[in-house]
C-alpha cells in the first residue's frame, strides 16, 4: 500500500495513548516515529487497543487508513484471527494504523458501527468508514483488502 500523500509531504497521526496529534514525515512513517507529547510509539507495526474514550480522536486526526478489528475474548473466530491482525500490521507499518477493537467493552462504539457479528474489519479514511468486511481472514487478505483504493 503507498502512502497516499506525496513523499515530501506531513502526515498527522494522533496518538493512540494521550490523543495528540503529531506531525509525521510521509517519508519517515515506517521509521519508529514517536509522539511529540508522551513519547509513546505512534506506527511500530503492531496494532493498538482503542475504546469509546479515545476511539474518535485518534480515527478523525489521523491521515493515514485506519482498519479497525472489532472482536470479543470469547470469539473463536477472533482468537483465530488476532494473530494474522498482528502479521498485517507488521507488514502496513507505516501505511496503516491497524486498531482493535473489543466489543463487549465497547458498546457504544459497536452499536454506532452496527457490528452484528464479529470479526468485522471496518476501514476509516480521517475517521469515516470507507469500506467493511465481516469473518476472520488471513494476514494477506487483510493486507490486500488495507491496501485497496
Amino acid at each position: 500500500m503507498e502512502s497516499t500523500a506525496p513523499p515530501s509531504s506531513t502526515l498527522h497521526v494522533a496518538c493512540p495513548h494521550c490523543a495528540a496529534t503529531n506531525r509525521v514525515p510521509a517519508s519517515r512513517a515506517s521509521q519508529d516515529p514517536v509522539c511529540g507529547r508522551c513519547g509513546a510509539a505512534l506506527l511500530d507495526g503492531s496494532p493498538v487497543e482503542l475504546g469509546d474514550a479515545q476511539f474518535d480522536a485518534v480515527t478523525s486526526k489521523t491521515d493515514l487508513p485506519v482498519l479497525v478489528d472489532f472482536w470479543a475474548p470469547w470469539c473463536g473466530p477472533c482468537r483465530m484471527m488476532a494473530p494474522q491482525f498482528e502479521q498485517a500490521a507488521c507488514a502496513l507499518k507505516g501505511k496503516a494504523l491497524l486498531v482493535k477493537v473489543n466489543s463487549d467493552e465497547a458498546p457504544r462504539l459497536a452499536a454506532r458501527y452496527a457490528i452484528r457479528s464479529i470479526p468485522t474489519l471496518v476501514k476509516l479514511h480521517r475517521g469515516r468508514e470507507v469500506a467493511r468486511r465481516s469473518g476472520a481472514l488471513p494476514a494477506a487478505e487483510i493486507t490486500r483488502w488495507a491496501s485497496a483504493a
